[in-house]
């Protein structure tokens, strides 16, 4: 029988908060910005940082939805999350100090303990929210976190353009701060009691993934939304996991500090559409803001191909504007819609079945990438077409999914063992 919950206490909202901000320095300035331009230094084909994503998604294919459902049978999401971020910590912090197959490799270790962490983290939504304030939640989330992507394009400034450091001092310097930020929830994120079940081990992972997809069946839009997810995941991040810096500096022609003020312009579009965005799913609903964003994605992409086939490089600035605005909806309406879909008992579950879906899309998106580039030679200008295909194709998907407000029995609710904690 469920009990009753109190609303979130505001040091937990908080917690949360920072820790958006915490992930997007890693995402942004290590991933998005400086390690696409290490690459390029080194001289690296597109392919190597195509290869690692791949091999880092296809692991967390198995791991994420291991440690969701792990998060739902002990009634502890945050044990996880302090573990996986410390492992992307570690990882980033040495990265660039050897040879460039020891920093491709401890790249793709901090892909997964990132990606794993964003499962558990994505999670802990509910536990910060209540259903009428979850959008905007999300969107605060969001939008502070992308206060992070300008704290970690500030440090590569510092550290590369003023002080004249290397490249794996500055990735030391990224990975500090991630774990400055990432701190509080460590300790402050507040989780209620559940009634404890078996956890999962880690060999039975391939037999719940499966009997997580037959689960999900059952409940309404589920299934063709994480189809769809999977279809514009995998262009936006192809481009935020470091195609786009590689874009901007090979086929436009930018150098390093104009790349930097693009992806600044693209942070604080960022940051104004998911506040805005938040505001909107409470009015609209997740689904109509999460389409509205989708169609602005194929626009700012678009724009990215036309700047490189005319050679006016004053539109890629579209990108940074149009692509900034839809990144912050995206992420703001798609994990309120996944809560709407999804029943709270298993809601760790079906997050698992949301990174595997995210991280299939990183697999493909960039081996699409590659080979269109690399293997077929078609150029970095047709790759940028293919993404605009899988986002429409995702944006059709969407058209069957309905996001009203689910009445769950009381099999699908969430359990609780007692009283959670007092707010204060």
């Amino acid at each position: 029988m469920a009990v009753a919950r109190r609303g979130p206490d505001l040091r937990s909202v908080g917690s949360w908060v920072l820790y958006d901000l915490a992930n997007t320095i890693f995402a942004l300035g290590v991933v998005g910005r400086y390690f696409p331009q290490w690459l390029t230094a080194v001289d690296q084909p597109d392919s190597a940082l195509a290869l690692v994503e791949a091999a880092a998604g296809g692991l967390v294919i198995f791991l994420a939805p291991w440690a969701g459902a792990r998060s739902d049978a002990k009634g502890a999401r945050v044990p996880t999350l302090r573990v996986t971020t410390l492992l992307a910590v570690g990882a980033a912090a040495a990265l660039a100090a050897g040879s460039v197959t020891a920093t491709l490799i401890l790249l793709g270790i901090a892909l997964v303990g990132f990606n794993v962490g964003s499962v558990v983290y994505d999670a802990l939504l509910v536990d910060v929210s209540t259903p009428s304030n979850r959008g905007r939640i999300s969107g605060l989330g969001v939008g502070i976190g992308y206060i992070g992507s300008f704290i970690g394009l500030g440090i590569g400034v510092v550290t590369l353009d003023v002080l004249d450091w290397s490249f794996a001092a500055t990735f030391k310097t990224l990975a500090l701060a991630f774990l400055l930020f990432a701190l509080p929830a460590f300790f402050f994120i507040r989780e209620p009691q559940i009634e404890v079940t078996p956890a999962p081990r880690l060999h039975e992972v391939a037999i719940r993934i499966i009997a997580s997809w037959r689960k999900a069946r059952h409940y309404d839009g589920m299934v063709r939304f994480l189809l769809s997810r999977f279809l514009y995941t995998d262009a936006i991040n192809t481009l935020i996991g470091g195609f786009l810096t590689i874009f901007v500096i090979r086929e436009l022609g930018l150098d390093g500090q104009t790349v930097t003020l693009l992806l600044g312009l693209a942070i604080a579009a960022a940051s104004v559409g998911a506040l805005v965005a938040g505001r909107f799913v409470e009015a609209h609903g997740p689904l109509r803001v999460l389409r509205v964003a989708l169609f602005i994605w194929m626009i700012a992409i678009a724009s990215g191909v036309v700047a490189a086939v005319t050679g006016e490089t004053g539109i890629a600035w579209l990108i940074g504007l149009l692509g900034g605005v839809a990144l912050g909806a995206t992420w703001t309406a798609d994990r309120v819609l996944m809560t709407r879909l999804s029943p709270p008992r298993h809601l760790g579950e079906f997050y698992g079945l949301y990174a595997t879906v995210g991280r299939f899309a990183t697999i493909l998106g960039p081996l699409t990438w590659a080979l269109i580039v690399d293997v077929l030679g078609w150029g970095r200008r047709v790759a940028m077409g293919a993404l605009i295909i899988f986002i429409a194709f995702g944006w059709l998907s969407l058209r069957r999914v309905d996001d009203s407000e689910r009445d769950w029995p009381p099999e699908d609710q969430l359990v609780l063992s007692g009283n959670p904690a007092p707010q204060r």
